[in-house]
């Protein structure tokens, strides 16, 4: 396990690497190692006592876990805020748990969410986290996990991104408000090379009216183009949306 740099593995894993070992054995090898310099991070999985990247352990939970969410943003350097748990995307059902002193948050999604998905970080340090621009189509598709919708918006505003990746992925989420909220910043901000987005977005208009800031006031102007209730004013999105990191 030295020689490899295994800092992080599960019994399982381990166990397909070494076939020809009668079980006893390698059970037995096992628990002497770990015992010394291993920490037991769930059953059958273990980290290094010295190993403690909280966003390698939290993509190591699940078979498909993937840093996302606020946690990627941060990562990202899409935001100054610091999460106070690592937001992890997966199809499975996970309880959020504590681990290390680190708290977990697993957002459970349909695999067709699962997309936009890229690895960062070198050797033992690698591990899985949504792409920039599926980070923030995740945000506003679910932003009770996004750390706030200011920020959000700055950071949408401040990026360079791909309008064809965001199109690709707001057709995973299948979320018409999200749609709309971004397709409306787009259009405000006149983002550069959006206007394929623009025209995508308003073709997901829903019947009804849809808060521009969900946690905001629950009254504004009635936008028909795009179905929001606008609860911020302009002047001031466009103040947090060009205002320094």
């Amino acid at each position: 396990m030295d020689e490899n740099q295994i800092d992080i593995f599960s019994v399982n894993d381990l166990r397909k690497n070494f076939t020809s070992v009668n079980s006893k054995e390698f059970y037995y090898t096992l628990y002497e190692i770990t015992d010394l310099e291993f920490s037991q991070i769930e059953k059958g999985k273990y980290c290094r006592k010295t190993f403690r990247n909280e966003y390698v352990i939290g993509s190591f939970l699940t078979s498909d876990a993937t840093i996302a969410y606020w946690s990627a943003l941060n990562i990202h350097g899409l935001t100054e805020q610091i999460p106070n748990k690592v937001f992890v995307q997966t199809t499975k059902k996970k309880q959020s748990k504590e681990i290390f002193g680190v708290f977990y948050r697993f957002v459970k999604v349909r695999s067709g969410k699962m997309t936009g998905i890229i690895k960062t970080g070198t050797g033992t340090n690698k591990f899985r986290i949504t792409d920039i621009e599926k980070t923030i189509v995740d945000c506003f598709d679910l932003p009770d996990y996004s750390g706030g919708f200011m920020e959000l918006v700055r950071a949408f505003k401040q990026t360079k991104l791909s309008s064809q990746k965001m199109i690709s992925y707001l057709e995973a989420v299948n979320n018409k408000s999200a749609a709309k909220r971004i397709g409306y910043l787009a259009e405000l901000f006149d983002k550069k090379g959006f206007k394929g987005l623009v025209k995508y977005a308003k073709q997901q208009k829903s019947k009804n009216y849809d808060l521009l800031d969900i946690y905001g006031n629950k009254e504004g102007k009635y936008n028909s183009d795009w179905r929001l209730i606008i609860n911020i004013e302009k002047d001031d999105l466009l103040d947090i949306a060009n205002s320094i990191y």
